[in-house]
């Protein structure tokens, strides 16, 4: 079955402006031009439109879907198989929010008790699944499969003031450290007081501490651009400021 810009976009529930948008930008292309000048669209372009949507619903921008549909061994059942997946946990992250609230309405409404840790289990399983599509490649590669289980299953037990306690530490953290960046000295006191509430920090995740582990996520402040970003944001070099701080907290600057 063929379709024309108007049918298909009622068919995709998008607009027509979206599929011409994607024809100029290379991205779904009609199957050809009629002698009318109408873009026709054949079930290739379909099937190319629906794995499109599948991905922005995924939140993956237009140019790596572009990227990865025009690769020549691009794998269409293995990517629905993928985004099978990504739904899948998508939808257990749902559930466990609906449980969350109807735990908590029924809490509210004394017909059950609620702990702590319950009213927060939903959010934080959602961080942990935002933090793993961010970082998840790199923290796996650099510390292993266990290692992050350990910390995700030492996160999803936090309490409540535990949480609260780590997230006014953290602040505490970055203060200290943007205060000591501007003095400039890494081995200085602030500095070094930096590093030592930056390894406070890492203990309310990690299920064991190490120096060479500490060191070794200093180095990747700097090495991956997306953590750079992060702590530079407020002054430049602060990345570059941290790691030294903290390889000559853990002795690892040699």
């Amino acid at each position: 079955m063929e379709y024309t810009v108007q049918k298909l976009s009622r068919l995709a529930g998008i607009s027509s402006r979206t599929l011409r948008y994607y024809d100029e930008i290379g991205i779904l292309k009609p199957a050809r031009i009629n002698s009318s000048g109408y873009r026709i669209y054949g079930q290739n372009e379909v099937d190319r439109l629906q794995q499109i949507l599948f991905y922005r619903e995924l939140g993956v921008s237009l140019d790596h879907i572009k990227e990865m549909l025009t690769v020549p061994d691009f794998d269409r059942a293995a990517a629905l198989r993928c985004h099978r997946e990504k739904l899948l946990e998508k939808k257990a992250q749902l559930e466990l929010l609906i449980m969350n609230v109807e735990k908590t309405l029924a809490a509210a409404e004394g017909r059950t008790k609620m702990s702590d840790q319950e009213k927060f289990q939903g959010f934080k399983q959602k961080m942990i699944e935002e933090n793993e599509e961010k970082y998840g490649k790199e923290i796996r590669e650099k510390y292993g499969e266990e290692t992050v289980a350990r910390s995700n299953q030492k996160f999803m037990a936090m309490t409540e003031e535990q949480y609260a306690e780590v997230t006014a530490l953290e602040a505490r953290f970055r203060a200290i450290l943007e205060e000591a960046r501007q003095g400039g000295d890494p081995a200085g006191a602030l500095a070094q007081q930096a590093a030592d509430l930056h390894r406070q920090w890492l203990a309310y995740y990690w299920s064991e501490y190490s120096k060479e582990a500490h060191a070794g996520v200093a180095r990747m402040y700097v090495e991956d651009e997306r953590f750079k970003v992060y702590y530079d944001r407020t002054q430049p070099g602060t990345a570059e400021f941290l790691r030294e701080a903290v390889l000559i907290y853990t002795g690892m600057n040699a």
